[in-house]
């Protein structure tokens, strides 16, 4: 009980919890648009299941530390540089993610006319491809934890909130990405920089984390803003107010011009009828 009253151990906790949730929007976003192509009746079960795939593949890996740390180790030499394992499951997955992100932008934007070209995807292929990237985003993010904290059991609970805080949250952002044909283009671009930030690391080149999560929290900044200007013009439209406004009851500048003369007349005989008098 004395790691409860430890300052130290929950700083390192909420410090990786706060990064495996910022690591796993990531996975929301291809599990979301993978299920958007399922029937809606199957949309919420291939999200749960993907989910429930990726904590489970992130404390299976968790749980073999060492067999994680042993991927650093050289396989083999190409183009002057050493591949590992870990070096070899990045490469792939981010060549899978560039991949498929550049499908699916096709898909967005080809147009309605090839529409019923369209195969039909079975829920066994989205959960492989989900899948196949779990495998990639856990390893990175268990390398990650790896890095940041020596205690397995705050690493373990780490990953286990941020898993029921991403299933807790994963039908909302897909229903909002799906609902706004630009952020579902914008979620798009950011699994091609996620996917060239891998290719990167596998080759060692390190990015740091901000260089790549920093635009994507200011796109998405500027999205909402965008999001909510446009909800606001559809809510309350922009009425011009003209600087100067015409009388609506005169007929025209002739008009009353006219009008104001022959009353200007009317008024002066008159008046020089009484002076007569």
């Amino acid at each position: 009980m004395d790691w409860m009253l430890s300052p130290e151990l929950w700083i390192a906790f909420g410090t990786l919890l706060l990064l495996e949730v910022v690591l796993g929007i990531d996975n929301i976003v291809f599990i979301s648009i993978l299920a958007g192509r399922l029937p809606p009746e199957q949309q919420q079960r291939a999200r749960i299941v993907g989910l429930s795939l990726a904590l489970i593949t992130r404390l299976l890996l968790l749980a073999s530390l060492s067999w994680v740390i042993g991927l650093t180790a050289p396989l083999f030499t190409a183009l002057g540089q050493e591949i590992s394992g870990r070096d070899l499951i990045l490469l792939l997955g981010g060549l899978f993610l560039l991949g498929k992100a550049t499908f699916e932008i096709h898909e967005q934007l080809e147009g309605t006319e090839h529409a019923t070209t369209r195969k039909a995807v079975s829920f066994s292929s989205v959960i492989a491809q989900i899948l196949v990237l779990d495998v990639v985003f856990s390893l990175d993010s268990v390398i990650t934890a790896v890095g940041m904290v020596d205690e397995l059991g705050i690493m373990v609970a780490a990953v286990v909130v941020a898993m029921v805080i991403m299933l807790v949250s994963a039908k909302a952002i897909s229903e909002f990405v799906n609902r706004h044909p630009t952020v579902k283009m914008l979620a798009l671009s950011f699994l091609l920089l996620i996917g060239g930030s891998l290719i990167a690391e596998g080759f060692d080149q390190h990015i740091p984390k901000g260089y790549v999560y920093g635009p994507i929290a200011f796109s998405v900044f500027v999205e909402f803003l965008n999001l909510r200007a446009k909800a606001k013009r559809a809510a309350q439209p922009v009425h011009l107010h003209p600087t100067y406004v015409k009388d609506t009851a005169t007929k025209g500048d002739g008009d009353t011009q006219g009008d104001s003369d022959s009353k200007g007349n009317s008024d002066t005989k008159g008046n020089s009828g009484v002076s007569d008098r």
